[in-house]
């Protein structure tokens, strides 16, 4: 068995957990409203902004012997700069606030995935970069496109605009997924349990992004009342004072 058939095979309930999610099965099933979708791109854009500094840090903790690995990471950061600004340009063209989404910061799910990426890296091993990207990528070539075909027939079935991040990357994740198998099968078996741990870990931490994003979607906006304020009861119901 080679190592990526290994990594495929020790991770494959992970990522069968994370497709079962029922929001993932909802949206390539019917669609996403429009704030649901602009919500997704807000916290894509925080960890996708992140993507070229944490290469370079993989990079940087590579050690002589990992020449092939560091070669490969310096490519991948030249491709990967400038994602982030994608995910704007749609959320402009769906009438989003872009430039309230680059000012601000991602929420818990999403500040917890980002954290424990740059703790891999930088405390456990450069390699761990690769079960992160398997996850990321991987699960943009499986699920980018379909998405954004019911995203879109939802959300702006009459015009191109919105949909640039998840076509553009998921077509450009196939080749990153086949370099990174190669590389997978190529490095130095010892390193192949901590890519299989960051990958599970990974699995994990994405469906809680996507979690979050279902959760935030059900709690009704505060509201207000003519004569005053509203307070929630432990019941759930709303008292007017």
């Amino acid at each position: 068995m080679t190592a990526f058939a290994r990594l495929l095979a020790e991770t494959a309930p992970d990522r069968q957990d994370f497709i079962a999610l029922p929001l993932i099965q909802e949206v390539l099933r019917d669609g996403a409203s429009r704030e649901l979708y602009l919500d997704f791109l807000g916290q894509a854009f925080h960890h996708v902004k992140r993507t070229a500094s944490l290469l370079a840090l993989a990079a940087a903790r590579c050690g002589p012997e990992d020449g092939l690995y560091q070669a490969a990471l310096f490519e991948y950061i030249v491709e990967e700069r400038g994602h982030d600004e994608w995910i704007l340009e749609d959320i402009a063209a769906l009438g989003g606030d872009a430039d309230a989404v680059r000012r601000g910061a991602p929420r818990f799910a999403c500040k917890v995935m980002i954290a424990h990426a740059y703790y891999l890296v930088d405390h456990v091993s450069p390699y761990g970069l690769l079960g992160i990207v398997h996850v990321l990528e991987g699960m943009s070539v499986a699920l980018a496109e379909r998405a954004a075909v019911a995203i879109r027939a939802i959300v702006a079935p009459s015009t191109d605009g919105g949909f640039k991040y998840l076509t553009t990357h998921g077509g450009l994740d196939v080749e990153h997924t086949a370099m990174f198998e190669k590389l997978i099968d190529a490095m130095d078996g010892r390193h192949l349990p901590v890519v299989i741990e960051a990958a599970r870990d990974f699995y994990t931490l994405y469906g809680e992004m996507f979690r979050d994003l279902d959760r935030r979607r059900a709690v009704p906006a505060p509201q207000k009342a003519a004569g005053g304020n509203a307070k929630i009861t432990q019941s759930g119901s709303a008292r007017f004072r």
